[in-house]
């Protein structure tokens, strides 16, 4: 059990829950402390970079969903992270898992995680996929593209048909960056509302006895800040679900959706609660119904980024502080290879040092991975104190989601692990990949 050199209380930066985990005070000589845990107690301990995650943030948030939600089904979008951990903390949370692999599949199902809660769903789903789907028993498989209907049709056993959802287009443009939005028209991903598309494949599966369709499956994108587009999309679909009970004879008893649900990275950055969504796609859902005289569907929603990425906050140490050009340059021992996220779509983090007291004044510093790429910037002028030096450990929140799950082996440095805390403890979740890691793939001569 860790003590504390001083009662902790809570920084005014830290007091925001939707930048850092609700657990963070500040801790004795310029540390913060996270779960009970000093973040450079951490650092030292597991070295750097490392992701901590606080579980009792990662289960208050899927409470809170559950809270705003309780009469639909709340499905943990398991690419935002997944692990061991994180499959039994859903599980124990009355959560479903959204995947969008064999591999993730798998892992939930190595934990017993009940089949009949999981929701596969992907825009290219390879054969091996919907096979562990379909071996697995999971309880719905998104149709993404008519080519899937036949394909998935002809490897059900049987006797019993699988039920299945399509994901369509409702037409509206929402997400933080272009390159996470997902609900509009002409890109990969769904099936379109407007251009017929989606009626055809709803007709194809209605003619597979093989297949069930259980509902219609919406994903507008992510870091979508407002519950306006969710309305303006269920209001779309709900319309839609009436056009086919009029041309088919057919009520979908389901409505999924999706996730996209946006998290302040910056201090000050919108982030409705989990009740404002809620409360706004429900009174949607139900104005809709009652316009096009349908009963109200089972309502799925798929949190991912909201649960899990607050509740992360990623450590790195400073390796090298250039003064070029006007500027100020701290590069860390971590980089584009563990959060990819600032050069794949311009997201933005806030950084500060722990581990020292500092009294020098604060300077506009960029924080630059280790990687032979200009695009390696982790954090573009963050305030850093003046004195900033090699050794120092800087933290990063809002660190929990696409960052472990989206690292990648880049000049072979390894991905970092994943701790978690609780109560004043830490417990390793995902250990470092190591250079014996890479060495045992390699297996050419």
């Amino acid at each position: 059990m860790t003590t504390l050199s001083t009662i902790p209380v809570p920084l005014p930066e830290l007091t925001a829950p939707s930048v850092w985990p609700a657990s963070a005070v500040t801790a004795g000589g310029g540390d913060v402390s996270v779960g009970g845990v000093p973040l450079a107690e951490l650092a030292e301990r597991y070295g750097t970079p490392v992701y901590v995650l606080d579980e009792a943030e990662v289960r208050a948030r899927a409470a809170a969903w559950r809270r705003a939600l309780p009469d639909a089904d709340v499905v943990y979008a398991a690419k935002a992270f997944l692990c061991r951990a994180m499959v039994d903390w859903m599980e124990q949370e009355g959560l479903g898992l959204d995947v969008c692999s064999a591999g993730e599949l798998e892992l939930a199902a190595s934990r017993g995680f009940p089949a009949d809660r999981i929701v596969l769903h992907g825009n290219a789903k390879s054969p091996r996929d919907l096979r562990t789907a379909l071996r697995v028993g999971v309880g719905r498989i998104v149709i993404d593209s008519e080519c899937e209907i036949a394909r998935l049709a002809a490897h059900v056993p049987g006797p019993e048909a699988q039920q299945v959802m399509v994901r369509v287009l409702p037409g509206i443009t929402a997400g933080g960056h272009h390159k996470i939005s997902t609900g509009a028209e002409g890109q990969k991903f769904g099936l379109s509302i407007a251009g017929g598309d989606a009626e055809d494949a709803v007709a194809r599966i209605l003619g597979q006895p093989q297949l069930e369709l259980v509902g219609l499956h919406m994903h507008l994108g992510s870091q979508i800040a407002s519950a306006e587009p969710y309305a303006r999309g269920v209001r779309r679909v709900v319309a839609f679900m009436a056009r086919i009970r009029d041309r088919y004879g057919v009520t979908l008893p389901e409505l999924d959706a999706g996730g996209g649900f946006a998290v302040a990275q910056l201090p000050g950055e919108p982030a409705p609660s989990p009740a404002a969504y809620g409360r706004r796609i429900n009174d949607a859902l139900v104005r809709a119904c009652a316009e096009f005289d349908l009963p109200l569907p089972r309502l799925t929603v798929e949190p991912g980024r909201s649960i899990v990425a607050t509740a992360g906050v990623a450590l790195y140490r400073v390796l090298a502080v250039k003064r070029t050009g006007g500027r100020v340059f701290a590069a860390v021992d971590g980089g584009m290879s563990d959060n990819p996220r600032p050069a794949l779509y311009g997201a933005r983090y806030t950084v500060r040092m722990v581990g020292r007291p500092s009294a020098a004044p604060m300077r506009a510093t960029t924080v630059v991975g280790r990687h032979c790429e200009a695009g390696d910037v982790l954090a573009e002028s963050v305030e850093l104190p003046e004195d900033l030096r090699p050794g120092d450990v800087l933290a990063v929140p809002a660190s929990g989601a696409y960052q472990v799950s989206m690292a990648s082996g880049y000049n072979l440095t390894g991905r970092p692990p994943v701790v978690a805390v609780a109560g004043g403890r830490s417990r390793l979740l995902v250990r470092r990949e190591t250079f014996e890691d890479h060495r045992s793939r390699d297996v050419g001569l």
